[in-house]
C-alpha cells in the first residue's frame, strides 16, 4: 500500500498473531497511516514510532471496552482489523472429524473466540469510526464458515462459529449503514497461511497454496482498499473473490 501522506488511523486486534503482526507491519510502513493502535492478549508487539501498543482479551469485555477508550482518545479510526481466531489448542481441542467428538465446552470456547469476541469488539469499536467518509471494519473469517460451500463436513465448532461470525458481520453492516453511511464491514478469508493456527493441517496443502503471513496480509489490505459500499456485509477471500454465505 503506497500513496500520498495522509492522517489515517487504524486499530489491529490480535496484533501478536501471525497475520495480525503482518497487517500491523504493513500499516506502520504505509505513509497514509499516522497512528496504529495494536492490541494483543499476550506477547510482545514490535515497537514502531506510529504504533501504540495495548492489551485486549476477547474473553473479557471490560478489556475490550478499555482498549476502545484508549484508541478513541486519539480520534476516529479509519480501519479496525480483527485478526483473531481459534481452530485448535493442544490435544483437548482439535477439529472434530466425527459427531461423536462434539463437546459443549469446546463448542462454547470456539464461539467465544471466533464469534462473541469479534462481536464485542464491534460493539465498542464501531462507534469510533468517523460519522462521515469511508471507513472499514474487517474481521478474519474462513471459507469453511460458508454453509453453501460446505462439501466435506467435519470441523463442527470452527465451521459453526465462523458461520456465526459471518452472520454477525452481515447484521452489523446493516446497522452501520444507518449510523455511519460511509462505513464498510467485511469478513476476510486469508487463505491457508503458515501460522500456528494452520500448522497441524499443512501436510496436504500445495506449496503454492500455503501463504506467508506477509503475502496474505498484503492481499487482504488490497481487498480492503478496493472494497465498495455495496460490498459491505460480504465475505471475501484474499484475492477479492466474494464467498457465498
Amino acid at each position: 500500500m503506497t500513496g500520498q501522506t495522509e492522517t489515517r488511523s487504524a486499530a489491529v486486534i490480535g496484533a501478536g498473531g501471525g497475520i495480525g503482526a503482518a497487517i500491523l507491519a504493513l500499516l506502520a510502513e504505509d505513509p497514509r497511516y499516522g497512528r496504529i493502535h495494536a492490541f494483543a492478549r499476550t506477547g510482545a508487539i514490535a515497537p514502531h514510532p506510529k504504533v501504540v501498543a495495548g492489551t485486549l482479551d476477547l474473553a473479557d469485555e471490560a478489556s475490550i471496552a478499555a482498549a476502545a477508550r484508549a484508541a478513541g482518545a486519539d480520534g476516529p479510526l479509519d480501519l479496525v482489523f480483527v485478526a483473531t481466531g481459534l481452530l485448535h489448542d493442544g490435544p483437548d481441542m482439535q477439529p472434530e472429524k466425527d459427531w461423536r467428538a462434539l463437546d459443549a465446552e469446546r463448542l462454547a470456547r470456539a464461539f467465544a473466540v471466533n464469534a462473541t469476541g469479534p462481536a464485542l469488539v464491534a460493539k465498542h469499536f464501531l462507534p469510533l469510526l468517523p460519522r462521515e467518509g469511508r471507513s472499514v471494519f474487517a474481521a478474519l473469517s474462513a471459507r469453511v464458515g460458508s454453509i453453501s460451500d460446505n462439501r466435506r463436513g467435519g470441523w463442527y465448532a470452527y465451521r459453526a462459529s465462523k458461520a456465526a461470525l459471518n452472520m454477525l458481520l452481515k447484521t452489523l453492516s446493516i446497522e452501520l449503514a444507518r449510523k455511519r453511511p460511509g462505513g464498510i464491514v467485511l469478513g476476510l478469508q486469508p487463505g491457508t497461511v503458515d501460522t500456528a493456527l494452520s500448522k497441524p493441517f499443512q501436510t496436504f496443502v500445495a506449496d503454492d497454496k500455503l501463504f506467508t503471513p506477509d503475502f496474505s496480509a498484503e492481499k487482504l489490505l488490497k481487498v480492503i482498499e478496493a472494497a465498495r459500499p455495496e460490498d459491505t456485509g460480504g465475505l471475501f477471500d484474499w484475492s477479492g473473490e466474494r464467498i457465498p454465505y
